[in-house]
């Protein structure tokens, strides 16, 4: 999906492109992510810094989600969504009995510290940590 490079009426920016990827549940699979989020970020031209800081937030916001046990038949997804100077990463998970990850973990702490804006929710069995990450500024 592609639309101009622009401000939505919202003051948004608009979104350029989403890239949605669903892999299994295991972190075998966490390098593919890791590789896309790091191609996405260059296409944006975040700083090298800014790309391993964006990649480590992924990697980490997936080590939560699969925290409670790998399955290859539930299936991550993980959402990116394209803005002229943001880039926004939602994982997600099928769950038993989701809860959300605490937010006075050390973990949280490095999210927070790395991506910017970080977000968690719970719906139905879905358990869902939304990365916003901006170009050019500290988080």
């Amino acid at each position: 999906m592609s639309t101009p490079a622009s401000t939505s009426a919202n003051g948004h920016p608009a979104h350029l492109d989403t890239v949605v990827l669903t892999l299994p549940a295991s972190s075998a699979y966490l390098s593919v992510l890791r590789t896309a989020t790091a191609g996405l970020a260059a296409r944006l031209q975040f700083t090298l810094d800014e790309i391993e800081d964006l990649r480590i937030a992924v990697d980490e916001a997936c080590a939560m989600l699969l925290a409670d046990g790998e399955s290859e038949e539930h299936d991550l997804t993980c959402r990116f969504e394209l803005a002229t100077d943001l880039i926004t990463v939602t994982v997600s998970v099928s769950a038993g009995s989701p809860s959300l990850p605490s937010r006075d973990t050390f973990a949280w702490q490095v999210l927070t510290a790395l991506a910017g804006a970080v977000d968690a929710s719970v719906v139905d069995d879905q358990l869902t940590i939304q990365l916003t990450k901006r170009r050019g500024r500290a988080p």
